[in-house]
């Protein structure tokens, strides 16, 4: 007898409490996912994280008695198995830095398509980040500022040459299309799309997909 397919844990951290009561309704729907818990602030959300164990922490920013960018923070170095992905209404750079340097493997806004949600939660639950194109659209941008005070390429460590496919896979990842998107734009399977994804961070050398945007925008390889 086959079992039953297992549901994502996600933990709902907002001070809205209506926001999160229809967070709760739309994710009820995935066969997927499974909401454990809620949480109205970033020190609710530690305690629930403890008790709770959640594969996924859905985070708002702008929260009373501990923000979303300090609970991220602390939940990064407590719970490392927690992935948090940021759902905020504000897209400022300061507060997409902020989040993604606390540790936040996604960033969405909270007026992204439901679609989008879904796939940043089953991205994040594989330890695969998720930023919304416009997010990851300000990363870069803000690479490429702090890459003109750096040292020349010359200077920096080489890393191994990645194929003519893996910088196809690069160029449409630092662009912010997850593996389904890149799949279906290059017609290959999901499957080979994560093991060149894989192969490049290795060979750049990092650990995650916006690390590998980043270095690849500094290696002026995309």
């Amino acid at each position: 007898m086959s079992q039953p397919n297992r549901r994502i844990r996600i933990l709902l951290v907002d001070d809205q409490t209506m926001f999160r009561e229809g967070l709760r309704t739309l994710l009820s729907v995935q066969p997927d996912f499974q909401v454990v818990g809620e949480a109205e602030n970033g020190e609710q959300a530690l305690e629930k994280a403890a008790s709770l164990k959640p594969e996924v922490v859905l985070m708002d920013l702008r929260m009373p008695i501990m923000d979303g960018v300090t609970a991220t923070r602390r939940l990064n170095t407590m719970y490392p198995s927690c992935r948090v992905i940021v759902l905020t209404t504000f897209d400022d750079d300061e507060n997409v830095f902020e989040g993604l340097r606390a540790g936040a493997l996604g960033y969405l806004l909270k007026d992204a398509p439901s679609e989008k949600l879904f796939e940043a939660i089953r991205a994040a639950a594989r330890g695969e980040s998720f930023l919304q194109p416009s997010v990851a659209a300000k990363v870069v941008a803000e690479f490429t500022r702090l890459a003109r005070q750096a040292p020349s390429r010359q200077e920096q460590e080489p890393v191994e040459a990645l194929s003519e496919r893996e910088l196809d896979v690069l160029r449409l990842l630092a662009s912010g299309a997850s593996n389904r998107e890149i799949a279906a734009h290059l017609v290959l399977a999901e499957g080979t799309v994560k093991n060149h994804v894989t192969n490049i961070l290795a060979k750049l050398g990092v650990n995650d997909r916006t690390q590998a945007a980043l270095k690849a925008r500094d290696l002026g390889l995309v």
